[in-house]
C-alpha cells in the first residue's frame, strides 16, 4: 500500500507541476487553487507511505516520476524540446526508480 501511495504522490507532483505553470505564477485564480490543492495531497500521499519507505527511496522515487511525468508533459503540452539526450537520461531517471524499487 505505500508503494501505491508513493506511485499516486509522484502523478500528483506532476500535476501540481503542470498547474503551477498554468498559473503564471499564481496571477490566475483557478490554476493557482489547483496548484495548492494537488501540491497538498502529494505532501499527503508521500507522508503516508514514509511511514514505510526509507526516505532516500521514498523520496528519490517521489521526485523521479514527477520529472518524468512532468519533462514529458512539458514537451506534449508546451512545445519544449525534444533531444536524444533529454531521452537518454530520462530512461535513466526511470531505471533508477525501478532500481530503487527492486532493491527496497
Amino acid at each position: 500500500m505505500a508503494w501505491l501511495s508513493l506511485f499516486f504522490a509522484g502523478l500528483t507532483e506532476i500535476g501540481w507541476a503542470i498547474a503551477l505553470k498554468y498559473s503564471h505564477g499564481f496571477t490566475r485564480l483557478i490554476p493557482s487553487i489547483l496548484a495548492i490543492g494537488v501540491m497538498i495531497l502529494s505532501f499527503f500521499l508521500l507522508a503516508h507511505s514514509l511511514k514505510t519507505i526509507p526516505i532516500g527511496t521514498a523520496y528519490a522515487v517521489w521526485t523521479g516520476i514527477g520529472i518524468m511525468g512532468t519533462v514529458i508533459l512539458g514537451i506534449l503540452l508546451f512545445n519544449e524540446p525534444v533531444s536524444f539526450c533529454r531521452i537518454l537520461f530520462l530512461s535513466m531517471i526511470l531505471i533508477g526508480i525501478v532500481g530503487l524499487k527492486v532493491t527496497q
